[in-house]
């Protein structure tokens, strides 16, 4: 079940607690401690097993029209289970009854890291597009690929 969470401790603790049981993804802590505090201003969607949070997504407006999948994130024993894909479909239809046409996100471009490379055919088997490469966005070692969908 997906649910929109609205209290800002409540977001942060869940957000905590996916985060750090997944630092192949988001070991630089700055980052990741970055993440926990601006998710309690962002719409903030969980996946729940039972009454347990096993996944969470979360959208941030970067634009009039355009929403931005900031971070997401499943626990590793609820990978390969439909969890990220119900999140995003429920991302889809909560940024569109919002109002807004685009939503995008960003990661490592494809072919720098097998971890990566998996959420890159994650995000374009949901519907995204390449739209735009920036090679220094991050740093060299981490080129970043922006994918865009449309929500119309």
């Amino acid at each position: 079940m997906i649910v929109k969470i609205q209290d800002s401790k409540e977001k942060k603790v869940i957000a905590r607690t996916i985060l750090e049981s997944l630092k192949e993804w988001f070991e630089v802590e700055e980052s990741r401690e970055g993440y926990i505090r601006d998710c309690a201003d962002w719409i903030f969607l969980a996946a729940k097993d039972d009454d347990k949070e096993v996944g969470f997504l979360c959208l941030k407006e970067t634009g009039n029209a355009t929403v931005e999948l900031a971070v997401m994130g499943v626990l590793k024993d609820y990978h390969r289970n439909g969890i990220g894909r119900q999140l995003i479909c429920k991302a889809k239809e909560v940024a569109k009854s919002s109002g807004y046409e685009f939503m995008q996100v960003k990661t490592v471009k494809m072919g720098m890291y097998e971890d990566y490379d998996k959420t890159n055919h994650f995000y374009i088997s949901c519907g995204f597009k390449e739209f735009e490469l920036f090679p220094l966005y991050w740093d060299e070692a981490n080129p970043c690929q922006v994918y865009v969908m449309s929500l119309k």
